[in-house]
């Protein structure tokens, strides 16, 4: 069921929202209808700690497409769950949710950013005659206790773990500690821009803290270092679109080019000079390298 909640946000391009009632919470999920006829459909997923903002970049760079983007349960504006679990292979429910209540079929195009990337190649992987199309933005190929960063993600872990021992109050009050929040987004950027780092750091200080309590939080980052895009990879037959970040410190250009050639159909888009946020920092190049893309693989 779902039901009008809010009027729509206002941004630089026109939405609704929709309260969607997944597992018996409400997922709160954006619909930006297309600016003429629509080329598409677009189902996009965010990733750790963000929300639907997180897109809005390469949302605004296709404007062709309808693009559906949910809060997933326990982020932004959604509702924790409160039995089902916050991980890749739970957050599939809402993409089936979402299926079913939009009527979607095999012509939409399952979009994924970094561990939305798992959550939409591990739905799709069980689910494979749902969706036709799959592009992964960021997409997470190797375990971050394993690679290059293993050290931060380590680091990462203990300081969620040591949130989720305190009391409620004040484990909140760590994870959304404006110097925490600051110094990730500077970790993670490689835009030059002052205009761009600006943007992003006043989006991370806007969304980074819009979870629903440290467990959740803990839960899907757990997740996020355990799963990968990498384990389902051979089983996605549909066509796929890689795209990927030259300085991504979450995955290396050899653990993507492993991925690419793991898929029975993929394509690969290597983005120079960027690093983990390109829905940030490179989204024109990304929603180019779709729209190229999606021309070549016609639902």
């Amino acid at each position: 069921m779902s039901r009008l909640i809010d009027p729509p946000l206002i941004d630089d391009r026109p939405s609704l929202t929709l309260g969607v009632e997944v597992g018996g919470s409400l997922v709160r999920t954006w619909v930006y209808p297309a600016a003429e006829a629509p080329r598409g459909v677009v189902l996009a997923i965010h990733g750790f700690r963000g929300d639907h903002h997180g897109l809005r970049r390469l949302i605004n760079a296709l404007p062709e497409y309808l693009i559906i983007a949910p809060d997933l349960p326990g982020f932004g504006a959604s509702e924790a769950w409160g039995t089902l679990p916050h991980t890749a292979s739970g957050y599939g429910a809402v993409i089936e949710a979402l299926r079913q209540r939009f009527e979607l079929g095999a012509s939409t195009l399952l979009l994924g950013h970094s561990f939305g990337s798992i959550v939409a190649s591990h739905y799709l992987a069980k689910n494979p005659e749902t969706f036709g199309r799959l592009v992964l933005v960021n997409p997470i190929c190797e375990r971050a206790l394993e690679g290059g960063s293993a050290l931060n993600s380590a680091v990462a872990g203990g300081y969620y773990g040591a949130a989720a021992k305190l009391p409620v109050r004040y484990g909140e009050a760590l994870l959304r500690a404006g110097v925490v929040v600051d110094a990730t987004t500077a970790a993670m950027l490689t835009s030059q821009d002052p205009s761009t780092r600006r943007y992003v750091r006043d989006q991370h200080r806007a969304y980074f803290a819009g979870f629903s309590d440290p467990d959740t939080l803990l839960e899907s980052y757990r997740s996020s270092i355990a799963d990968t895009v990498l384990d389902v990879a051979a089983e996605i037959s549909a066509p796929t679109l890689l795209i990927a970040g030259e300085k991504d410190p979450l995955g290396s250009v050899a653990g993507q080019e492993r991925l690419h050639a793991t898929f029975p159909d993929a394509e690969l888009t290597m983005i120079p000079r960027v690093g983990h946020l390109i829905h940030y920092e490179t989204p024109a190049v990304a929603a180019g390298s779709l729209r190229a893309w999606a021309q070549r693989h016609p639902a």
